[in-house]
């Protein structure tokens, strides 16, 4: 195996992460951290220690997603075994498109059922407690796992490369979108519309508030994109709605009248409170 590459993987998995967590973070948790603290799905910002301990835990996880990685698309007995193909055009655009769906049900799925998995007592003390200590997650919390939940999380990996006929891109793109909603999904505040969870397509998608909720409340919620899985083995926290709705209606509030200013102290947001 040709070592120097492995440089070359570490960069990529840690340069996705440094890219979607470092430019939101500066964003909603420096620079417009004051202006924004309306927004935010709980009430106060986590402290540096806390910041610097996501960083940490997501360090060790991208290490061990490079090795893994690594060894399986260059070992020269590993590689050769896998279902990557050469070409798009070998199965056409049809398969290469309509592939997209189906890698996101089934990690979707995947990532439902092992997360149950992490909130068995057992595991739940000794791994996954490490990404709960993140009450109130930050966007460096996206892979802050305990080392054996990290290969737990890479196994999505190897379950696409021997199962399915993928091709190199569909791996490249699949995994910067899967850390982008990784990222949104412990932002720390809500992207999307106040009447987005109501609707058709939006009572099915996962939200930051969602997820966020878990991470506060250590039950329910347990989805990654999609909560087909919740809904259907009613785990879905029953004052998520509520939730979502009064976290949209404090930020629309604010933001279509601005003679109402939020108080605001270290903690972040206290109460919206009128100028005059």
């Amino acid at each position: 195996m040709d070592w120097s590459e492995f440089t070359h993987v570490i960069l990529r998995i840690g340069g996705r992460y440094l890219l979607f967590a470092g430019i939101l973070f500066l964003i909603f948790y420096v620079w417009k951290r004051r202006d924004w603290a309306y927004k935010k799905i709980q009430p106060r910002f986590p402290r540096n220690s806390e910041y610097l301990r996501e960083v940490v835990y997501s360090v060790i996880t991208i290490s061990i997603f490079a090795v893994m990685g690594f060894l399986i698309l260059h070992h020269p007995d590993i590689r050769p075994r896998t279902t990557l193909y050469p070409l798009i055009s070998d199965r056409g655009l049809l398969y290469y498109w309509g592939l997209f769906p189906v890698l996101f049900v089934l990690h979707d799925t995947y990532f439902y059922f092992i997360h149950r998995l992490m909130h068995l007592p057992f595991f739940y003390k000794h791994v996954h407690k490490i990404h709960h200590r993140s009450t109130n997650p930050s966007p460096w919390a996206a892979y802050s796992f305990h080392p054996f939940e990290a290969l737990l999380e890479f196994g999505i990996f190897p379950l696409f490369l021997f199962t399915i006929p993928i091709h190199l891109t569909h791996v490249i793109l699949f995994f910067l979108a899967m850390i982008a909603y990784n990222v949104y999904g412990h932002l720390g505040f809500e992207l999307y519309s106040r009447r987005f969870s109501e609707g058709k397509l939006g009572r099915w998608v996962n939200t930051s508030v969602n997820h966020n909720q878990h991470h506060q409340h250590f039950t329910g919620n347990y989805s990654l994109y999609f909560l087909f899985w919740d809904r259907m083995l009613g785990t879905l926290r029953s004052d998520y709605s509520i939730k979502y709705l009064e976290v949209c209606n404090r930020r629309d509030q604010v933001d279509a009248n601005p003679s109402i200013s939020p108080v605001v102290d270290s903690k972040g947001i206290v109460l919206p409170q009128s100028n005059t």
